[in-house]
């Protein structure tokens, strides 16, 4: 079977809810990607044989088939054709693997996969909301299924309660973690270990002056203890509050994925080859703890052991899928999400597959280092592994 390599990995700085990027289309905020993606490795952009694109809200201006739309907007030719995916949070890690697969058949060469999220323009939720449109129940999830699992509705808020309830965690740890996301990104970022894999564009400051955005705008530089601990609760006889789960973010990533032939053929220097892809799902309840027994079955695929895995990003979408994670697995704190997460980084649905690719690429190489593992629970209770060699 074709091997897949990773020959160019970008993303934009993430934008807060109605900040630097509020003012792009979500397809322009795509196009800024794929047009990096084609500057970074010179190729000719009819060479592109399909974009894969994630994205979850898919509606209002992320509606019409977004992947297609950014292609448009893009310095692609209009021969180039795109798709667009919804694996919930996943999204553009399964385009990643869809392209992966693609190449490793043998019936395409050169891929974009790629992801995009304005969570300003086009809130999460809106797909369901649009249905008061129509005057229709604006519930996704028919009765029988709710029946069938004994539930009110599905929710991804009291998934993380569930999770923290059985894996021991308290309300401190939750804190400790967050303020451990925000100070390792805050660190990355005075380091300049973001520089080379983000794309700087236009975007406004809180003032509305016109600013060069290169900098991920969710990171707090001063975050304690303290501060956590004086944010609300989000649920009765909860734990979690706002400052131990993702923020709320737009932004844009993608990667571009080449066989050995087009690697020869376009003179590409490969990132990092592709070593296992995995997707699994389990219980839609609990719904955020399936990366444990994703990761589980991706190793045993890979033939590997965790400790042969330098590092690890798995999604801060709430602080305690990450915690529980490491407990499964008896993982190695200090590989996780090295250079923060979701939590300080801001997680842009969507895009946020191939964001975290780019930033693992870029993590292992700085540091010398062979493998990474990428993993995101999503809604549904499903959860994607991708396994690569940085080379």
């Amino acid at each position: 079977m074709t091997s897949a390599y990773i020959v160019a990995a970008k993303r934009t700085a993430g934008g807060r809810r109605g900040g630097a990027l509020a003012e792009w289309h979500p397809g322009d905020l795509g196009a800024q990607v794929l047009n990096a993606l084609v500057d970074e490795t010179g190729v000719d952009p009819a060479a592109i044989e399909d974009v894969i694109m994630g994205c979850v809200s898919q509606a209002g201006e992320q509606a019409g088939q977004i992947g297609r739309t950014a292609v448009l907007a893009s310095k692609l030719p209009q021969s180039v054709p795109a798709v667009s995916i919804d694996r919930q949070c996943g999204s553009s890690q399964q385009s990643l693997q869809f392209a992966a697969q693609a190449v490793m058949s043998g019936t395409q060469d050169l891929v974009i996969a790629a992801g995009v999220e304005s969570m300003t323009r086009c809130p999460m939720g809106i797909n369901a909301r649009a249905g008061k449109l129509f005057d229709v129940p604006t519930d996704p999830t028919p009765a029988s299924v709710k029946e069938k699992y004994g539930i009110k509705q599905f929710s991804q808020f009291v998934g993380a309660e569930m999770i923290a309830k059985k894996h021991g965690h308290t309300k401190e740890m939750l804190d400790a973690f967050s303020v451990e996301s925000h100070r390792r990104g805050a660190e990355a970022t005075k380091a300049g270990a973001f520089r080379d894999e983000i794309i700087a564009i236009m975007g406004r400051n809180a003032e509305g002056q016109e600013v060069m955005h290169d900098t991920d705008e969710g990171i707090r530089y001063d975050a304690s203890m303290e501060a956590m601990a004086k944010l609300k609760i989000l649920m009765d006889d909860g734990i979690m509050s706002a400052a131990n789960a993702s923020q709320i973010c737009d932004g844009a990533s993608g990667v571009m994925v080449a066989s050995e032939a087009a690697i020869k053929a376009h003179n590409l220097t490969p990132l990092a080859r592709i070593h296992n892809l995995t997707v699994t799902a389990g219980d839609p309840v609990i719904m955020l703890e399936e990366p444990l027994f994703a990761t589980d079955r991706a190793l045993q695929r890979a033939g590997m052991k965790m400790d042969e895995i330098d590092l690890y990003e798995v999604n801060e979408a709430f602080a305690p899928v990450p915690l529980a994670w490491l407990k499964h697995h008896g993982a190695d704190p200090a590989k996780l999400n090295v250079n923060g997460g979701a939590i300080a980084l801001g997680h842009p649905l969507g895009a946020s597959g191939t964001k975290l690719m780019t930033t693992l690429i870029y993590a292992l190489r700085a540091r010398g280092k062979k493998y990474g593992l990428q993993t995101m629970c999503e809604g549904g209770g499903i959860a994607n592994v991708t396994i690569i060699e940085a080379l």
